[in-house]
């Protein structure tokens, strides 16, 4: 094979090379070139008929353009397998179906909250709310509260520089409400209660409460007692055991504290009812007069048969219970492992 024979090769090898559009056509051509029965290693095998000068001329150059091809032909390989990778991220096929949307999670606060105010709701009381920042007039003075109640001291309330304070309880909103509404009333209140103190596995000084007012005619602690028990039995889906004892709240008179049977040991005394059995999850107790003076209802309570009770529980404590939490922390640590399971 003459030298103008290799160069013809030579240059429709290119052409082939350059032609080729997928790695089967390209691997054709390297068949065809340099394959063991292609044409350069028939120009190979053919040198034993020339002459050792011939032999070493075309010899070198078909040696040369071997190794050419092959390096053209791995760079086209690269070229295609490149493109096919390209096409094949960007091809996307209409007909399989798509990814599923990864749902968020209600806070299990929200849930509870929504259950509350469904139950509530369904018994006739209106859904309320006030300002987190509250003047000391609402937060204490017009709840009977004296001014020199421990619940004033700093260690308890967040007193701000605008001269409010952060409201320590929800009750604030009964005064609110009694100002510009006139008996009978049946309200609800929930939102955030902000108080001065360390924070432990039960307690924190952000909390969410639920106040609970009813005024109207002949009304006694035996209501107050058949709405809870009511409230329990809808809001943990079982009868629930519960107890009144009575207390002190400068806010209500008589006063009572409610607890319930621990759902933990079911009244047979664990470390988490500190061996009692009971659970406190709210205060309540009929409404004071003073209370009633410093709303400053019309007509006034007591003169004509008009009475009130109302309660306070928290929600975050009212949620652990229902769902098994046993660290208030929780709530409100963003981890989303906890957030998943509700």
């Amino acid at each position: 094979m003459s030298k103008i024979n290799l160069k013809k090769l030579e240059n429709q090898a290119k052409k082939d090379i350059k032609k080729a559009e997928n790695l089967k056509e390209l691997n054709l051509v390297f068949s065809r070139y340099l394959g063991k029965k292609g044409e350069l290693n028939s120009v190979l095998r053919s040198l034993e008929k020339l002459s050792l000068k011939e032999k070493a001329k075309i010899g070198k150059k078909a040696n040369f353009i071997k190794s050419f091809l092959k390096t053209e032909i791995e760079k086209k390989s690269s070229l295609i397998k490149e493109k096919e990778r390209v096409q094949a991220e960007d091809w996307f096929d209409v007909t399989v179906p798509g990814k599923k949307i990864t749902l968020g999670h209600l806070h299990p606060l929200t849930l509870a909250r929504r259950k509350v105010e469904e139950i509530f709701q369904s018994m006739g009381f209106f859904v309320a709310e006030g300002p987190d920042m509250e003047k000391e007039w609402y937060n204490f003075d017009a709840l009977n509260i004296p001014k020199d109640h421990p619940a004033r001291d700093l260690w308890d309330t967040f007193y701000l520089k605008n001269g409010l304070l952060l409201r320590t309880h929800t009750s604030p909103v009964q005064v609110r409400y009694m100002e510009k509404n006139n008996p009978p009333l049946r309200i609800i209140v929930p939102g955030n209660v902000f108080r001065h103190e360390a924070t432990d596995a039960s307690h924190e000084f952000q909390l969410f409460q639920v106040e609970g007012l009813m005024v109207d005619r002949e009304i006694s602690v035996a209501n107050l007692k058949a709405v809870v028990g009511q409230f329990f039995k809808s809001f943990f889906e079982k009868d629930i055991n519960f107890r009144l004892r009575p207390d002190y709240f400068p806010f209500t008179e008589p006063s009572f504290d409610i607890a319930i049977e621990c759902l933990v040991c079911r009244g047979k005394k664990c470390p988490a009812c500190k061996e009692t059995g009971w659970m406190e999850v709210a205060g309540a107790g009929m409404v004071h007069p003073n209370v009633f003076k410093n709303s400053g209802l019309i007509p006034a309570p007591l003169a004509d048969g008009w009475q009130g009770w109302a309660f306070g529980f928290g929600l975050e404590r009212m949620a652990m219970l229902k769902y098994k939490i046993n660290d208030i922390r929780l709530f409100r640590s963003n981890d989303l492992r906890f957030l998943k399971q509700f």
